[in-house]
């Protein structure tokens, strides 16, 4: 099975996320498959990111985190920056067609789209400090530009799920549709978007990443603080409970001393 399919529909370019056993979580190496699928369609008008299956994207993949291999989740780490600066940095509109769940890195994923198209059924939501990591790269910094910092804080820290017709309201989605629309919603967008000078979109969307290119020292900074925090009490906890499907007991806060 292929990590990635991807097709190509007259100026349009479909990449599919296709690990829907998984809920399409990525590893390093369908990392740097979509890396590589994202830049092959810079010949493409537009990019479309989707899911397949049940599930957009849930992010990572926390069996990685349950029994970490240092250099492997160091990989995966700075690959998913890696992923998102592909988005941002290709000279195409990318849009994302939220098929199903957002979760954690998913939703990062949504955030790094230029513009995003959820199905009613699309539930939207981080799961770091829940699992035994942190959104460093959008969830906890960059998400606030969409939704605001009080809220960015809240999906951060607070780990909800939001319904489609939520993440409409609050910003982090352009439009929401029947599931059986959201094909043809977003190729109605990306026709739209094929209409425009491709050259000025260009210029439109790189000058556009203003705000991301001023948070790329923080991702940074977090990604280091993650990667020293590999193998941490809390960290393995959090992906086991995940994995076991049970609430995890978390040791990392700080205690008095009792004496």
């Amino acid at each position: 099975m292929s990590d990635i399919v991807v097709e190509r529909r007259g100026e349009v370019e479909w990449i599919r996320l296709n690990r829907p056993e998984r809920m399409n979580a990525y590893d390093a190496d369908m990392a740097e498959a979509l890396i590589h699928a994202v830049n092959e369609a810079a010949d493409a008008g537009v990019i479309v990111l989707t899911g397949e299956g049940r599930a957009f994207c849930a992010g990572g993949y926390l069996a990685d985190l349950s029994d970490p291999d240092p250099a492997a989740l160091r990989k995966m780490f700075y690959g998913s920056l890696q992923v998102y600066d592909a988005l941002r940095m290709s000279p195409r509109p990318v849009i994302a067609a939220v098929n199903g769940s957002a979760a954690g890195g998913g939703n990062e994923l949504v955030v790094a789209c230029d513009m995003a198209i959820a199905a009613e059924s699309a539930t939207f939501g981080q799961t770091g400090v829940r699992v035994g990591s942190a959104p460093v790269l959008g969830g906890s910094n960059f998400l606030a530009m969409s939704v605001g910092e009080k809220r960015a804080k809240e999906i951060a820290f607070m780990c909800r799920r939001y319904p489609a017709g939520e993440a409409l309201e609050m910003g982090l989605v352009n439009a929401v549709v029947p599931d059986d629309r959201l094909e043809e919603e977003v190729t109605r967008w990306a026709d739209e978007l094929l209409r425009m000078s491709p050259r000025y979109l260009e210029i439109a969307k790189i000058n556009s990443n203003v705000w991301w290119n001023q948070c790329r020292d923080n991702y940074l900074s977090g990604l280091g603080m993650l990667v020293q925090a590999i193998g941490s009490a809390d960290m393995i906890e959090g992906a086991t409970a995940f994995m076991e499907k049970r609430a995890p007991r978390f040791e990392g806060r700080a205690r008095k001393d009792s004496t």
